[in-house]
């Protein structure tokens, strides 16, 4: 394919952290379609699909997990990106590495980690996700880490306190980054953007779990179609539907009727995507002549929705906000999560020795922890690596308790 001006040229890389064999002039795979294959086999992508989206693990098989949602991320992405000649192998290494860090019980767990980390440097899983890759793979004999580009790597970097970014970006120039350019966490320090494959990974991670939260919630039966009807953007849909479509209105056809309109409202998000993007890189290239992904990181953000799509999507995440996540079944089992996540902290704590040997004899706590509290670090990544099911069978293993039925 094609690939603009602008895009992320594999041929251009950053390049990785530690040097590895030149690959040969007849490799069948470029940087970035080498961290994709990367990711795709490692241990922590694995994981992902008995790891929480909204909905825990023993709740159904049928609901999303974070599995399903990176693939519907990476799907995503990739249309896109295809429509708007950035690299698509790119976007979906990114795609797929974004949610590695996560916790089990999804952001019940994450939040309750936060809390135990509270004086020893917190938790984020944006942050955790670097990390897996950076450092808690460990697959190849020469480095610790899956080694993936600084495009890649700096993708899954969504989100980043500046005081957290300091700490990686001291760390990435004592592994050798170009001062000029800095690392992975500089631009949350110099306040410029990520490839222009990253925001558009941002972007579909939004319409990903807007429109599969619907789904997932409808089935789950926290949510029904009357509730939705609420939605403007949903309501929209959902009306162009039955008018083309009136046979969809008996109750029967209820199942047909939403996918058919979260369809339709993800299609609708995605051509806005691209028509706005599109329209906003066609006036830099005029603008700017030599406009180059190095260039389009120093402008504004270019992957947008539109301002009239934009809305619609907060509104829906309100929405959802206010009927789903807020759900008392919902914050219920939020609840008990997160006493298990604390109950397994608190017990590898005073005991280490129920951690598996390989966690605390490894040389990489002691060589690459930014931190002085390299125990709670080590437990910390040991809790964010499990599954829903390990962490309720530890917590049960080590407390005598079953919060999760």
């Amino acid at each position: 394919m094609l690939l603009a001006s602008y895009a992320s040229d594999p041929a251009l890389t950053r390049g990785r952290r530690f040097k590895e064999p030149q690959e040969l002039p007849s490799s069948t795979r470029t940087t970035f379609q080498r961290d994709r294959d990367r990711v795709v086999h490692s241990s922590a992508f694995r994981r992902l699909v008995y790891k929480t989206q909204v909905f825990l693990n023993h709740e159904g098989d049928l609901f999303r997990t974070r599995m399903t949602h990176s693939l519907e991320v990476a799907q995503l992405a990739r249309s896109v990106a295809r429509a708007l000649q950035l690299n698509e192998d790119l976007v979906e290494a990114i795609a797929l590495a974004h949610d590695l860090g996560h916790t089990p019980f999804g952001h019940a767990g994450q939040d309750a980690l936060n809390e135990c980390m509270r004086n020893f440097g917190g938790f984020e899983h944006n942050l955790q996700s670097l990390r897996v890759v950076d450092c808690l793979e460990q697959r190849y004999p020469q480095f610790d880490g899956l080694n993936l580009s600084f495009e890649a790597r700096e993708g899954i970097l969504k989100h980043c306190a500046p005081v957290n970014a300091r700490v990686i970006e001291q760390e990435e120039l004592a592994h050798g980054a170009n001062p000029q350019h800095g690392g992975v966490a500089h631009r949350f320090l110099v306040h410029t953007q990520p490839s222009l494959e990253a925001q558009l990974c941002n972007l579909a991670d939004e319409i990903a779990y807007n429109a599969h939260d619907i789904d997932d919630g409808v089935r789950s039966g926290l949510l029904t179609l009357k509730q939705l009807e609420e939605v403007p953007m949903f309501e929209h849909f959902r009306l162009q539907t039955l008018v083309e479509y009136p046979g969809l209105k008996a109750s029967e056809q209820q199942r047909r009727l939403l996918y058919e309109t979260i369809r339709r409202m993800l299609s609708s998000q995605v051509f806005a995507v691209i028509e706005t993007t599109r329209a906003a890189l066609s006036r830099l290239d005029t603008q700017y002549p030599q406009l180059d992904a190095t260039l389009a990181r120093k402008l504004p953000a270019q992957v947008q929705f539109g301002e009239a799509m934009a809305q619609g999507a907060r509104q829906l995440k309100q929405f959802l906000m206010r009927n789903l996540y807020r759900h008392p079944q919902v914050v219920e089992t939020t609840a008990q999560a997160k006493q298990i996540v604390a109950d397994l902290f608190e017990a590898y704590l005073h005991d280490p020795a129920q951690l598996p040997l390989e966690f605390t004899a490894s040389r990489l706590y002691a060589d690459r922890m930014p931190d002085l509290h390299p125990l709670q670090r080590i437990v910390t990544d040991y809790i964010a690596g499990m599954t829903d099911r390990m962490a309720s069978r530890e917590h049960t293993r080590l407390t005598g308790l079953r919060l999760l039925a």
